[in-house]
Parts: structure tokens; C-alpha cells; sequence
């Protein structure tokens, strides 16, 4: 996301705050854990902005409630921050689940029509999506919709690539920001859901031979980045 510079406004008109509030929020609730401070630099570098515009704006979201930001540690959702954040996240995920079920985009396709969505869709349009989707936990990519009351599963998942030979993974979430890697993940059955078996690793070539469906693939580490997944319960 490259964001371009704007007047600081807290909120937008029917109290909801500002699109360019609500990517920070959101981008801060991403990298954060509820416990460890998120730099600017690294606010800078997700959202595509200089470090200088951050630390201002932090300031300025800091003032108004939404973060916990000190100087030299970087920045904190506060209880108010991280519903706002997870407002905009529901939407995002309600989004595109509603393209791919409903209108037919493909999972690579809808990250970025979410995002110049996700801060125009209205309440109204949001419980009438929800409810036509019959109220739903996940999107395409894997990841838990937050609940209306801003309630978020948590999972412990981990990369693919972190799991060795005989292991049966049940794949849970696709890290959903880059179009051709989803494309090569639906090509080769790559997709949450999926149950997958290691049948050899080999850490010095960093080659790990895995059994998807009825098909056997090689693949690096870097093929297996942004899948996150977790042993698949026993038959």
C-alpha cells in the first residue's frame, strides 16, 4: 500500500474516522502482537511513506486516543485503536469474500478492489454483506473476519517452510499482497484448507518435497513464504 500525503482528520463524516486514520490503524494492528511496539520505520515501510510523516501522525493519533506512542519505542493500540482497526479489517474481509463468492473474482484479484472499498462501505452495507454471507468466520485467504464487536480469533500458525518430513500440515492462511503468489498457489493446490505431507527436507539445499493431493512438488523456502499452517488433526 503506497499511501499519498493528506491534511490529518481524525474522523470522516458520520464519525468514523478518516481513511487515512483507519490504514494507519490497520497497518499498526498488522505488524503489532499486543504486546510489542511498532516502529515508525516500519510503519513507513509497510504503508510506502517517509519515516518523518509516520512520527507525525503518531503524534497526532496518539493525541486523540487511538494509539500509545512513545518516542524511541514506537506505537501501541490502545483498546479504542484496536476495535477501529478491526473495524476496517472486518470490511476488508467481508469485501472480498463478497467479490469471490458472489461476483466470481479470483483470491488474487480482490486484496486491492478491498482496499479502495473498505473505507466507503457503509454499516448499512456491511450487516446486509455479512448476513448474505451467512455471518462468515474467514476469507478467501484464510484469515478470521472479526466478529461485528470486534472480537478476532487467534491462532498460533506457522510458516510452511518450519515444518519437516513425515509432518501432515493442514494449511490455514495465504499471505494475501502479492497477486502472482496466489496464482501459483491455486496452480499447485496451495490453498487454505489443503492438508499437505512433507516427505523429505533438506535444510543445506533448502528443498523440501511435499505431497499435495496426488501430486508431488519440490519447492524452496521462498515458494512456501506466506503460507502459515498448523499439524493436521489425526484420522
Amino acid at each position: 500500500m503506497v499511501m499519498t500525503a493528506e491534511p490529518f482528520s481524525e474522523t470522516a463524516p458520520g464519525d468514523r474516522p478518516s481513511p487515512a486514520v483507519e490504514d494507519y490503524l490497520k497497518t499498526i494492528h498488522g505488524l503489532e502482537d499486543g504486546v510489542r511496539r511498532v516502529s515508525p520505520q516500519a510503519i513507513a515501510a509497510r504503508l510506502g511513506v517517509t519515516p518523518p510523516s509516520v512520527t507525525g501522525m503518531l503524534k497526532r493519533l496518539g493525541d486523540a486516543g487511538f494509539i500509545d506512542y512513545r518516542s524511541g519505542e514506537g506505537a501501541l493500540l490502545t483498546a479504542s485503536g484496536r476495535l477501529e482497526a478491526r473495524r476496517v479489517i472486518r470490511r476488508h474481509r467481508l469485501i472480498e469474500l463478497f467479490l469471490t463468492r458472489a461476483l466470481g473474482l479470483d483470491w488474487s484479484e480482490v486484496d486491492a478492489e478491498a482496499e479502495a472499498l473498505e473505507h466507503s462501505l457503509s454499516p448499512r452495507l456491511e450487516r446486509a454483506i455479512a448476513q448474505y454471507l451467512g455471518e462468515p468466520i474467514e476469507d478467501p485467504h484464510g484469515h478470521p473476519i472479526p466478529t461485528a464487536s470486534g472480537d478476532l480469533v487467534q491462532r498460533s500458525l506457522r510458516s510452511l517452510a518450519t515444518f519437516t518430513t513425515g509432518q501432515r500440515v493442514l494449511i490455514r492462511e495465504a499471505r494475501d499482497d502479492s497477486p502472482e503468489r496466489l496464482r501459483r498457489w491455486q496452480d499447485l493446490g496451495l490453498m487454505p484448507g489443503q492438508i499437505i505431507t512433507f516427505l523429505s527436507c533438506q535444510p543445506l539445499d533448502d528443498l523440501h518435497e511435499i505431497n499435495v493431493g496426488n501430486r508431488v512438488l519440490t519447492m524452496g523456502s521462498e515458494g512456501l513464504h506466506g503460507l502459515l499452517g498448523e499439524l493436521a488433526p489425526e484420522n
